[in-house]
């Protein structure tokens, strides 16, 4: 199938599964996507459902290579758990999605701790919803890090993992859906540095300038549109998060600018409006930054980060630990919800550059395989898939088309997929374009 049968197939097939899912299930999220409201959380097609336990005693195994479903309900302190070998290391990473519409506080979010069956704590981070104070899903990560360099939380044994919700005073007791994926590391065939890189080049850099390219960003990490270095621009509504990934390979340097066009005329000001978050390739938190907004053009940029080196991992500070593996790393930007109080409900032009320094390296030298494969390095179809112009059309929007439909449409939805499946195998080529890492 070329490029242009190709695409006509694709919107072909789109306006069949949404007549289909409309008759059968009537009203659904895609009507209101469609009249102006930011769309929910796009989960991983095919998350196994999983309820947290109160105590270890109960708490339900994570496999790696595996992406859960959960729920996390105000206060609670939920737990999960891995069964480790002695050489392997593990990460787990959650994502809370709070309702559009629920009230958060700067101070509420998400905390995630591993645990060894003692009780020792092994790794800990917390993530809030900061100056945004708005409700747009938030990812924290845990660690068993299997290492020479650390004495706690070492041998083969049961681990677990602990998610946590804080709350203040006056936020919504909504329960948040909760997303959690499992992966592994292999151990180094070579014992290495232990300790991370003292010198790096940590000057700003400039921007990427150039005419920017049209790239719809995704409604989660699974859907994630792949970008590369570049200029790059969507639109985007107040309460709406959109999500892209970026190839970034040993020894690279990543740099990220997200800028909101102005209100045309409209005055105002919203604390903390614009959010840019970073996600390693296991969804764990690396950092962040935010841009107030007062209807004239506004942009957040990334701190400086070093490039991506294994021996980062033993840095003290999370944009430096964050970055010790390569892979497709997440930019989820996010325009606060009451922004459209005084400037109205959009949307509002967004322009990433992306800019990705340094001449890809070897890696560390991996003793084995990850789990899921493949998760720790970037392949010529990442790089392609990144830079090409539309990429993501028929291997993202159609199958998110397809999810609006809900549970009642299931049978039909099936038979649409079973169509499009012999339509992307016809069209590899432009379907392979977007392809996840197995994580998604």
């Amino acid at each position: 199938m070329d490029g242009t049968a190709g695409r006509r197939a694709g919107r072909a097939l789109a306006a069949v599964a949404l007549a289909l899912a409309a008759a059968v299930a009537g009203p659904v999220p895609g009507a209101a996507v469609a009249a102006g409201t930011p769309g929910p959380y796009d989960f991983a097609a095919g998350d196994r459902a999983v309820e947290g336990a109160r105590t270890t005693a109960d708490a339900p195994l994570l496999e790696p290579g595996s992406t859960y479903r959960s729920a996390l309900p105000r206060g609670a302190k939920l737990y999960y758990r891995l069964d480790l070998d002695a050489v392997t290391t593990a990460y787990v990473s959650a994502t809370a999605v709070p309702a559009a519409g629920s009230t958060v506080s700067a101070t509420d979010g998400l905390q995630v701790s591993v645990r060894d069956a003692q009780g020792t704590t092994c790794s800990f981070q917390a993530t809030r919803f900061g100056a945004s104070r708005s409700p747009h899903p938030v990812a924290a990560w845990g660690a068993r890090e299997a290492s020479s360099g650390h004495a706690l939380c070492q041998g083969r044994g049961t681990y677990y993992v602990l998610v946590e919700r804080v709350d203040a005073t006056g936020s919504s007791p909504d329960t948040w859906p909760l997303e959690l994926t499992a992966a592994t590391e292999p151990p180094l065939e070579h014992a290495g540095a232990t300790s991370a890189p003292d010198t790096w080049n940590s000057a700003s850099p400039e921007p990427p300038d150039g005419h920017p390219v049209d790239r719809a960003g995704g409604a989660g990490f699974a859907g994630a549109s792949p970008v590369g270095q570049g200029v790059w621009q969507d639109r985007l509504r107040p309460g709406q998060t959109l999500f892209y990934r970026v190839p970034v390979d040993w020894g690279q340097q990543l740099a990220a600018t997200a800028e909101l066009a102005g209100s045309g005329g409209r005055s105002g000001y919203a604390e903390g409006a614009l959010t840019l978050s970073l996600y390693n390739p296991v969804r764990g938190y690396v950092e962040e930054a935010y841009a107030g907004y007062s209807g004239t053009p506004a942009s957040a940029a990334l701190a400086p980060l070093p490039p991506v080196a294994y021996a980062n991992r033993y840095g003290f500070a999370d944009p430096v630990k964050g970055m010790r593996f390569a892979g497709s790393y997440y930019l989820a930007v996010h325009l606060a919800a009451q922004t459209a109080g005084s400037f109205g409900p959009g949307p509002y032009g967004l322009t990433l550059r992306v800019r990705v320094d340094g001449t890809a390296r070897s890696g560390p030298g991996y003793g084995g395989q990850s789990v899921p494969g493949g998760l720790f390095e970037v392949t010529a179809q990442d790089r392609r898939a990144a830079t090409a112009a539309g990429a993501g059309g028929v291997g993202t929007t159609e199958l998110r088309v397809l999810a609006v439909g809900g549970i009642g449409a299931g049978t039909v939805i099936l038979a649409v997929l079973g169509v499009w499946t012999v339509l992307a195998r016809r069209g590899a080529p432009q379907t392979r374009a977007s392809a996840q890492k197995p994580t998604a």
